[in-house]
């Protein structure tokens, strides 16, 4: 079936670098004489049919805005048989013949739910936590990984003003990807993450005492988002240690801010490759990086997949950090 009209969505968590993908979907496909609709607010403007036509100039300046220009929202009325048929009516009333999904795992079981129902889609991994475990790098990674890095960096000075310990939670519910990379960068006296369980006494407070041993006095603790309870952890720490410490929750500040080169590069090669796999006639695939190659793997094999956490760069950042 030839291709002539295909939409894009961005869903879930916005992630910077998103609109570079959406850029490039639109530019590629109206290149090869592809129409090309943006839908927006995720898949409720897929229900509620909020779509637009694109054309070049719809995309004009918006590489280097964080964010998403479609806007993003959750959709539990998607996640109903109702709700998914109503998204499948809009696509048939408008003659899409594909959907490129940009989002992270809860936006790829839609996209496969889509492509159950006979609308073929292809995902773009967009998410600052880089949990998608066929993908080495997410779009939106590299550029929250600077944020946190630029904003602890921020946080160091005043610490090392007051000899304080801060405490420091960074995105990442169930992967510590973020956080490790972020707490290598900083040079962290501790870093928790979820894959790895912890011993406050000996992870916490007994390398606080043998750094502090050594003359430093100002401390930095990076913690996952799933390991949460940092004022309880900074309220323990300054009850056991007399050192100063505060808790810093940096929140959705990461989520924000112009994309990285990197971020900018690596959306645009995925989103011109996402819109070559539609017009190859390829459906239900996500779009990946290995090695710096772009290439694409099934979604229902891409959502089983686990990704594993490096055990030996954590090793390294505690040996190095005292």
């Amino acid at each position: 079936m030839a291709i002539k009209k295909i939409a894009v969505l961005t869903s879930g968590g916005d992630a910077p670098g998103m609109n570079a993908a959406v850029r490039a979907v639109v530019r590629t496909a109206l290149g090869r004489g592809v129409d090309v609709y943006a839908v927006y607010r995720g898949y409720n403007g897929l229900i509620n049919g909020d779509v637009k036509e694109m054309n070049l100039r719809s995309v004009s300046d918006i590489i280097h805005r964080g964010g998403t220009a479609l806007y993003s929202a959750r959709s539990p009325e998607f996640c109903t048989e109702e709700g998914m048929n109503k998204a499948v009516d809009t696509c048939k009333k408008l003659g899409i013949d594909g959907l490129v999904v940009i989002g992270g795992d809860g936006s790829f079981r839609g996209a496969q739910d889509l492509c159950r129902r006979g609308v073929p889609c292809i995902g773009i991994p967009g998410t600052i936590d880089n949990d998608i475990s066929c993908c080495e790098h997410t779009i939106g990674y590299d550029t929250a990984l600077n944020t946190c890095m630029e904003m602890i960096d921020r946080l160091r000075d005043t610490s090392e003003s007051h000899d304080r310990c801060s405490v420091v939670e960074v995105m990442g519910r169930h992967a510590g990807y973020l956080a490790l990379n972020v707490g290598i960068a900083v040079g962290a006296t501790t870093i928790l993450v979820p894959e790895v369980p912890y011993d406050f006494e000996r992870d916490i407070i007994d390398r606080m005492k043998k750094t502090a041993a050594t003359g430093k006095k100002h401390f930095i603790i990076i913690v996952a988002e799933g390991i949460g309870r940092v004022e309880e952890l900074a309220k323990r720490i300054e009850e056991e240690t007399g050192v100063e410490s505060r808790a810093t929750i940096l929140g959705h500040v990461q989520r924000g801010g112009n994309p990285t080169v990197y971020d900018r590069v690596l959306a645009s090669r995925m989103g011109n490759y996402a819109v070559e796999l539609l017009l190859s006639g390829k459906s239900k695939r996500v779009v990946t990086i290995q090695q710096d190659r772009i290439t694409d793997f099934d979604i229902e094999e891409a959502l089983k997949m686990k990704k594993s956490f490096d055990s030996e760069l954590y090793r390294v950042a505690h040996e190095i950090s005292i």
